[in-house]
């Protein structure tokens, strides 16, 4: 049985904005955060005390319920009933985007199975900014979040993410980052490119880029280390290279279709190899096939 509520009721509701707020320096609120914060009947926030502290530092006054990760499933229902008599809501974690590693899931999820609207407040990101700032490649990025907090049990999800060829972004805590980053450095290898960013936007923003072993010795050296969250992102692994058979198969089929540069050029783009690599094989192929003949 649907739990979608009839058109004109959806017609005559409320909207639920998920609203991004600053993850540490206040001016990064944005004018349409203000004014929806502002606007909205309701503020569903994860931490009701720290949320009016941004209220009061904006100026707002507004009703707040707390919407965390205990209470949510529970007050989806309030929430909801909000939505339904016309009342618009906000939904703002602590900092940076409501459900990005922080909670909102479950009443954003239940929300869209009634068919309410639901309006993104776009803003502030401590994953978005570290990547912005890493200088590593953004076309593929996997997303992991916070790392279990168990030694055994972090391990055994980096030994999954270790291959993987995007582009890692995590969160972590303080009070593990050297545990962290020590078994960063046994499964993906010292020599893997990174950045850890710690208080972001803040007064005391410190960002540590370079290998993973150098990364992890500037923070073994810095005082100042050991206080504030830290975001991760660290390079993919390289795509191993191809068997030597493989590149003789591709090059083979296209130079049957393709000049010696072409083909070279296409086998490359195919297996990830390098062009000059592809190339001198080429040539070789194409004199090895010509002195048959």
């Amino acid at each position: 049985m649907s739990l979608a509520l009839d058109p004109d009721v959806i017609a005559k509701s409320g909207t639920l904005f998920v609203v991004a707020t600053p993850i540490g320096n206040l001016d990064d609120i944005s004018v349409r955060a203000r004014a929806v914060l502002e606007s909205a009947a309701l503020v569903a926030a994860e931490d009701t005390r720290r949320t009016g502290k941004l209220l009061e530092l904006l100026g707002i006054r507004n009703r707040l319920v707390s919407c965390h990760e205990h209470n949510e499933t529970q007050r989806a229902g309030e929430i909801l009933a909000a939505l339904e008599q016309g009342d618009d809501v906000a939904l703002v974690s602590d900092a940076g985007t409501p459900l990005i590693s922080d909670p909102g899931y479950a009443l954003v999820s239940s929300a869209a199975a009634r068919g309410f609207r639901i309006s993104p407040v776009p803003g502030c990101s401590a994953a978005l900014a570290a990547l912005s700032v890493a200088g590593l490649p953004t076309d593929a990025v996997l997303f992991a979040g916070f790392l279990p907090a168990s030694g055994a049990q972090r391990r055994a999800r980096l030994e999954q993410l270790a291959a993987r060829g995007e582009t890692l972004v995590l969160f972590e805590s303080v009070h593990r980052i050297t545990a962290t980053l020590d078994d960063l450095l046994q499964l993906f290898g010292g020599d893997r490119p990174a950045m850890a960013a710690r208080e972001l936007t803040k007064l005391h923003e410190s960002i540590y880029r370079g290998s993973l072993a150098e990364v992890t010795a500037q923070l073994a050296a810095d005082p100042g280390a050991g206080k504030g969250e830290y975001t991760l992102v660290i390079g993919g692994a390289a795509a191993p290279p191809p068997e030597p058979a493989a590149l003789d198969r591709t090059l083979t089929v296209l130079l049957g279709y393709l000049g010696v540069r072409q083909a070279a050029e296409a086998a490359a783009k195919l297996l990830g190899v390098r062009k000059n690599e592809a190339y001198k094989r080429a040539l070789q192929l194409r004199e090895s096939s010509d002195r048959d003949y």
